[in-house]
């Protein structure tokens, strides 16, 4: 005879990671529900797929931001648009992606539907599928209410080559939008600081923007997207990788006011300011227009931009700035996490 609750619990508890009727519940109506397909619906160790070619690419990454929920997303919609973008940026179709849940002890339920069926939504909306997952539960006071782990798999698209050792002297530099909207809507919200114009993250999936790309311009050398330590990181990586210096326009670089006035209010440099739905792209100087042009054919890419070029190296590689005022300044690689938390 199977034992049954005499009511649901509000709350998560330890046992609902217990391997007995309280995760089979919770797996199998409120999870499968949401993201339910044929694979996943097996509940099997692992999904078993079948892909249309040889060549994919695979990723992994873990969501602890914090808060869960903020303007213009949540953890759940965040764990799917970073996955699908480092997919997209690597030069694949996102296809499939794992979903792992480690829930502290007394999460609300609640809660727990609305990332649920913020995932399924974002899920649904970048044409990707949640084949396989795994529910964790930890003490109270052990988890800040929910972290995140996803892995994705996308199909490598034919004839897209990328790599930073493809990158040469006379590139362009293009972002397909305005720079720092997550991480200083997630500080702002976290402290609790309200701005005339309101600030709201830019957490989306890439992939339908940069396949576009890839399928119909050549000369695309490199892709990256600027998450932790913004567009300086990922500008000081293509030094490091290609040993070539990066000059850009400070000018170029589009920021929304809102955007630049919570960063110098809160002493950030916008540059280092985490982004969730942003490319950086190398592109050669015959391409560098094409891709301008499919770039603002797109929603996401309506904003986009050209910020610099690839310039020689005179004593070493570095990135410089040519600021507002006619001066130049080196941009750095951020030391370490100026916005903790952000994703």
């Amino acid at each position: 005879m199977t034992r049954t609750m005499a009511t649901e619990p509000e709350r998560i508890l330890l046992a609902h990671g217990g391997g007995g009727q309280l995760q089979n519940q919770l797996i199998r109506e409120r999870i499968l529900p949401r993201l339910k397909n044929d694979v996943l619906g097996e509940l099997g160790d692992s999904a078993h797929l079948t892909l249309s070619s040889n060549a994919i690419c695979f990723t992994t990454d873990s969501y602890v931001v914090k808060p869960l929920f903020f303007k213009g997303g949540d953890i759940g919609k965040l764990a799917v648009c970073g996955t699908v973008n480092d997919l997209a940026v690597s030069g694949s179709r996102p296809f499939a992606l794992s979903l792992a849940l480690i829930i502290e002890e007394g999460f609300e339920i609640e809660l727990l539907d609305r990332i649920l069926q913020s995932i399924s939504a974002t899920a649904e909306c970048n044409r990707v599928s949640i084949v396989t997952g795994d529910t964790k539960t930890v003490d109270h006071g052990c988890a800040d209410g929910i972290f995140i782990n996803t892995a994705g798999i996308g199909i490598k698209l034919p004839n897209v080559e990328l790599g930073l050792g493809r990158i040469e002297v006379g590139d362009k530099i293009l972002i397909n939008g305005t720079i720092g909207d997550h991480g200083m809507t997630i500080i702002s919200q976290r402290e609790g600081i309200s701005f005339e114009s309101p600030l709201a993250s830019d957490c989306a999936g890439l992939a339908e923007l940069t396949c576009r790309l890839f399928e119909t311009v050549p000369g695309i050398r490199f892709m990256r997207d600027p998450t932790r330590g913004g567009l300086a990181a990922t500008l000081n990586e293509i030094v490091e990788g290609s040993r070539r210096s990066v000059e850009i326009e400070e000018r170029a670089i589009p920021v929304k006011p809102a955007v630049q006035a919570a960063a110098d209010m809160l002493g950030f440099d916008v540059l280092n300011a985490a982004n969730e739905g942003k490319f950086v792209a190398v592109v050669s100087p015959d391409a560098a227009d094409e891709c301008l042009r499919v770039c603002r054919e797109h929603p996401l890419g309506a904003e986009a931009r050209i910020i610099g070029q690839i310039v020689e190296t005179r004593d070493v590689p570095l990135v410089e700035l040519k600021t507002k005022i006619g001066g130049r300044r080196i941009v750095q690689m951020p030391y370490g996490r100026e916005l903790p938390r952000i994703c």
